[in-house]
């Protein structure tokens, strides 16, 4: 049987970095990071590991293969991080401030096409992509507290 014990430490290549505005209330937080993290896990069919089962043979639902870095930024650090990941070619999963307004995916399109990619009010912004890559995407951006 495999246990947590057995199983050598995985060093993965990539890396995924979701980055919140700091001036963020806690529920907005947890929303944002929510929407991000459905973006940054559809974006590749290789990041969702294979389905939980307890020891009495429940099942469960896959999650992403590896692990999350959440980080904090001010508004400007934001928007040169999405032009950073733009300029590297890294699609980025973005939530804007109009987003807390809309009821639907369809609205939420339409509220990020409506603003050119220099002047979107991001509140947050999820990425995987090279570790190297990903770390100077986020540059200026803190650790999650």
């Amino acid at each position: 049987m495999t246990t947590p014990e057995n199983i050598p430490p995985v060093r993965f290549d990539t890396k995924v970095a979701i980055v919140l505005r700091d001036d963020l209330l806690p529920w907005q937080e947890l929303n944002v990071t929510a929407f991000l993290m459905s973006g940054v896990a559809t974006s590749a069919p290789d990041l969702v590991g294979e389905p939980y089962r307890d020891a009495d043979g429940h099942e469960y639902l896959p999650m992403l293969r590896q692990p999350v870095v959440v980080l904090t930024a001010s508004a400007e650090v934001l928007a040169s991080a999405r032009a950073r990941a733009e300029q590297r070619g890294v699609v980025a999963a973005i939530y804007t401030a109009d987003l807390f307004a809309t009821g639907h995916d369809e609205a939420n399109r339409a509220a990020v096409a409506a603003v050119a990619a220099d002047g979107l009010d991001l509140v947050g912004l999820g990425v995987r992509a090279p570790r190297n890559a990903v770390d100077k995407i986020v540059k200026g951006a803190r650790m999650h507290v």
